[in-house]
């Protein structure tokens, strides 16, 4: 199912100043909003993600304790089978109470969370195609919504 490493994250003190030094090393912005930049270390196959904040802002600041594995998008859709036989307990991410592989259509990815015995976030991440009606959609949207949007 694990076809290598999507994501890691590092706490930032200035987003800008390090963005410049990422862009200084070669590697090419893939999307950023005010808080975080996610830079392509191999393109549209894994990416480093800057967030910025203090250590004192949050008692958990995510880009300490967590990576995401790519999988293929085929994956995505067993996922949460796959996990489950696995006696794994897959967790929401965020605000969100569901815990089924979502899609962020604004950052053409989808995505679904667990935790390792210690408590380190896990994601397993795939790529996704987005059609330019939805590159902007901020929503996040379940796997089954996000197939239903496409075929309409």
């Amino acid at each position: 199912m694990i076809k290598g490493l999507y994501e890691a994250h590092l706490p930032v003190k200035n987003l800008a100043v390090s963005m410049d030094f990422y862009k200084k090393i070669g590697l090419k912005l893939a999307w950023s909003d005010e808080e975080t930049a996610f830079f392509w270390i191999e393109e549209n196959k894994s990416w480093v993600g800057l967030w910025e904040g203090t250590e004192h802002q949050t008692p958990y600041h995510p880009s300490l304790r967590h990576i995401a594995f790519r999988v293929t998008y085929e994956n995505m859709k067993h996922a949460l089978a796959w996990l489950q036989s696995l006696q794994i307990e897959v967790v929401p991410f965020g605000r969100r109470t569901s815990i089924e592989p979502f899609v962020r259509p604004q950052q053409g990815n989808a995505s679904v969370y667990f935790q390792d015995p210690d408590g380190n976030s896990l994601e397993l991440m795939c790529l996704i195609e987005v059609p330019d009606a939805y590159k902007q959609m901020t929503d996040k949207l379940s796997l089954e919504e996000w197939e239903k949007l496409l075929t309409r």
